[in-house]
């Protein structure tokens, strides 16, 4: 009988926020496949897990755990904080897991994503998940470009040492927005506050950004897009037309 694959949330910063579940599956599987195993040893120690652990944070691990789990080992994958399988290579492994039939199975839990939306102010209704902006700047330009007529809430993370420039090519890109910075989530110095694109950057003048970022960004407001399209029609010449 084959094994089953575990996307199993681990906590972004409070260890309270570890589910009973979480700490279940992790003691029964076969086998933990961490994003860091340093990093992840000290959460198993914390909760007396004593599951066997490896890496996997080499795209190419994805196959070798794909075969265990075929000859009927369980295995749990988890990252350094949060939901694996965004934006990194357990991705793939859930790609190859599917693709041979296998189960996977997602234990939820904390999100900073979904946590800072909701705690934004702005839109939740719908939303786009932009994660990292790309490191190419031919791929980050071309992000960059789509988020400009985007009318979803957008959230995205962001490193301390890395976010006045990203703040200034919002800025460049979007124009001044309403955004929420959501700070250190769940931890002892978490910050949540809503202001101006052109405030935050105003700040990070001032002061070294600090901490783990959240940006929610106001999408563009469709009444304004529909008005803007509308006054280009009118703009133009019966021949133009």
């Amino acid at each position: 009988m084959a094994g089953k694959l575990y996307l199993v949330a681990t906590p972004i910063g409070n260890l309270e926020d570890m589910t009973y579940r979480a700490v279940r599956v992790l003691s029964e599987v076969d086998v933990i496949a961490a994003e860091d195993t340093r990093n992840s040893i000290k959460l198993l120690n914390h909760f007396e897990i004593k599951t066997p652990m490896t890496s996997y944070h080499k795209y190419d691990k994805a196959k070798v755990l794909v075969e265990k789990m075929q000859q009927g080992q369980s295995v749990a994958v988890i990252t350094d904080a949060g939901t694996p399988g965004i934006s990194d290579p357990g991705e793939e492994l859930v790609r190859q897991a599917l693709a041979a039939g296998l189960e996977v199975t997602p234990v939820p839990g904390a999100c900073a994503c979904i946590s800072a939306l909701i705690s934004s102010g702005l839109s939740t209704r719908r939303f786009a998940f932009e994660a990292f902006l790309p490191y190419d700047k031919k791929d980050r330009t071309r992000v960059l470009e789509e988020m400009k007529r985007e009318t979803r809430t957008m959230v995205m993370y962001e490193a301390p040492h890395k976010l006045k420039k990203t703040l200034a090519e919002l800025m460049e890109a979007l124009g001044d927005r309403h955004i929420t910075l959501a700070r250190e989530i769940t931890k002892k110095h978490e910050t949540i506050e809503p202001m101006m694109l052109s405030q935050a950057i105003a700040r990070y003048e001032e002061e070294d950004p600090r901490g783990e970022f959240v940006i929610v960004i106001e999408g563009l407001d469709v009444k304004k897009l529909e008005e803007e399209k509308k006054n280009s029609f009118e703009a133009m010449s019966v021949e133009e037309h």
